[in-house]
């Protein structure tokens, strides 16, 4: 199993930029998908991006596409998320997740992390 510990989360007004962190322990990630999710206020827990374990393969939430970025360092046992042009909608707690397969880091990782919240202002 992975720990994951999210970083980065904070308050910022609409058409801002965060780029929150995901730093690993446990094991190495190198070989595990990597995923972000988010959970509104009185909103399920929805999928915003995930990157293949080589970082070849990206795949995003259509709310999020053009906007957001997923990226990793496996040499760091880190995954980010860079968000620009940031939207009072893009509020929640953001989740980063581990899956040894990629076909479920979409929809139902193993590993979750504990969350960061991102606040946008209009």
């Amino acid at each position: 199993q992975v720990q994951l510990v999210e970083s980065g989360g904070g308050l910022v007004q609409a058409g801002g930029s965060l780029r929150l962190s995901c730093a690993a322990s446990g094991r190495t990630i190198s070989t595990y998908a990597m995923g972000w999710f988010r959970q509104a206020p009185g909103k399920e827990r929805e999928f915003v991006a995930a990157i293949s374990w080589s970082g070849k393969t990206t795949y995003y939430a259509d709310s999020v596409k053009g906007r957001f970025t997923i990226s990793r360092d496996n040499a760091k046992n880190s995954v980010y998320l860079q968000m620009n042009s940031l939207k009072p909608t893009d509020t929640a707690v953001y989740y980063c997740a581990a899956d040894p397969s990629y076909s479920k880091i979409t929809t139902s990782p193993r590993d979750w992390g504990q969350g960061t919240q991102v606040t946008v202002s209009s």
